[in-house]
């Protein structure tokens, strides 16, 4: 490995975000998932949760959206589940609030949350959103302001808009840098895992299939 592009690994294990992930419910399209993989990457996520609980929705949908994720699939873990308390459960372990992509009632705009937090954001499908039953686990519900006639985004879309007003937040409280939330081993930790991964072929291994 060239010295550049073990200082790039070591860089960006140093600046992955270990308070922010994403949760996808039933996200029916493949390319939808290879491209919020790619935004998560690029804002520094290191890990997100997948949970199908519909049945004709598997981890090929996962496998399919590798080509549209451009390799970013290979530097962030993916959370399986199928079932949803189990799920939630682990979110909750790891984050404390928990955002989701609904109108309901006292939703707030996407503006008014604190990305400085510890934030998991959750959305939902192309057409049905986020179901009650993974509503009662969300800590509160956000929309993002639009001004068109057509009020609604593209699932991939939203997610970049509301994962780069994290970062943008978490940018200006040098989250990147020095106020980065991760402990000295876990970055250690980290960065030897991103070194060994830079050889690894098959991208599978970092799909953790739960319950």
């Amino acid at each position: 490995m060239k010295a550049a592009r073990k200082e790039r690994l070591t860089s960006v294990a140093a600046r992955r975000q270990p308070n922010l992930t994403v949760i996808l419910e039933n996200v029916h399209d493949p390319h939808n998932i290879g491209a919020v993989l790619r935004s998560c990457d690029s804002v520094g996520i290191r890990e997100i949760f997948v949970l199908y609980t519909e049945p004709r929705l598997d981890q090929e949908r996962i496998e399919i959206g590798k080509n549209a994720s451009s390799g970013a699939r290979k530097w962030i873990d993916i959370h399986l589940y199928h079932d949803v308390a189990a799920c939630f459960a682990h979110v909750q372990q790891r984050y404390e609030h928990i955002w989701a992509t609904h109108l309901g009632e006292q939703a707030v705009d996407l503006y008014e949350i604190d990305f400085t937090q510890s934030v998991a954001l959750l959305f939902g499908n192309e057409h049905a959103g986020v179901s009650e039953a993974s509503l009662q686990y969300a800590t509160g519900n956000f929309l993002i302001p639009q001004m068109g006639m057509v009020q609604s985004l593209n699932i991939s879309v939203a997610c970049a808009v509301s994962l780069y007003e994290a970062l943008r937040q978490r940018r200006g409280a040098d989250m990147y840098g020095a106020n980065n939330p991760m402990e000295e081993t876990e970055r250690t930790t980290l960065q030897e895992a991103y070194l060994d991964r830079h050889d690894q072929k098959n991208y599978n291994k970092f799909i953790h299939k739960k319950a």
